[in-house]
């Protein structure tokens, strides 16, 4: 399977080190709610060096034809282990989708461009995992989602769903990161 490149109407991408001017632009990215300032510190501060060691891809989602920065997604491989029984585990191999926002700045300045968040996961994070698909064995994509019950009702209404309590504190205690602290594990099977 050849990726064919994805763009939208409105949207295109560009890897984050395709230009040293997205570097720049990065600098300007802003998130709307306070809890998800995690977000813009990792684009800012963590995503260039991510990048250079290999530990993830950052994508900036650009308007065509303004330029500006409209959101990112960051994606990283990972696996999530079930435990089955008290004695066997199911190991799932899947991507992780470790970041997600969209520019409040962007939002603000482009009111009229609705549902940024649904259109970049359905137009271009899901195209990408699914060609990734193609490549390697990949059975799922998961996040490790705010624990705010709007963006948890979000992220469901995008196919995500959430494991058992039993399952979620497994998969807590076997590879939930540190920086994910408190955050909810959610995945779709693709």
């Amino acid at each position: 399977m050849k990726f064919i490149p994805l763009e939208t109407e409105i949207f295109t991408y560009q890897h984050l080190l395709d230009s040293d001017e997205n570097l720049t632009l990065i600098k300007d990215f802003k998130v709307k709610e306070e809890t998800g300032k995690g977000l813009e510190n990792y684009l800012k501060n963590v995503s260039e060096y991510d990048e250079r060691n290999d530990f993830a891809r950052t994508y900036l989602i650009k308007d065509k034809r303004t330029k500006e920065l409209a959101a990112y997604f960051s994606l990283r491989s990972g696996l999530f282990t079930i435990e089955a029984t008290d004695d066997f585990f199911y190991t799932i191999p899947a991507v992780e989708l470790a970041n997600f926002a969209v520019n409040d700045n962007y939002r603000k300045n482009h009111p009229e461009v609705l549902e940024i968040g649904k259109v970049v996961f359905l137009e271009f994070v899901l195209p990408y995992v699914d060609f990734m698909k193609s490549m390697l064995g990949i059975k799922a994509l998961y996040i490790y989602a705010l624990p705010e019950d709007k963006l948890i009702a979000y992220y469901k209404k995008l196919g995500f769903q959430r494991l058992s309590k039993k399952e979620e504190k497994f998969v807590h205690s076997h590879v939930k990161p540190k920086y994910d602290d408190g955050c909810i594990f959610m995945y779709q099977m693709l």
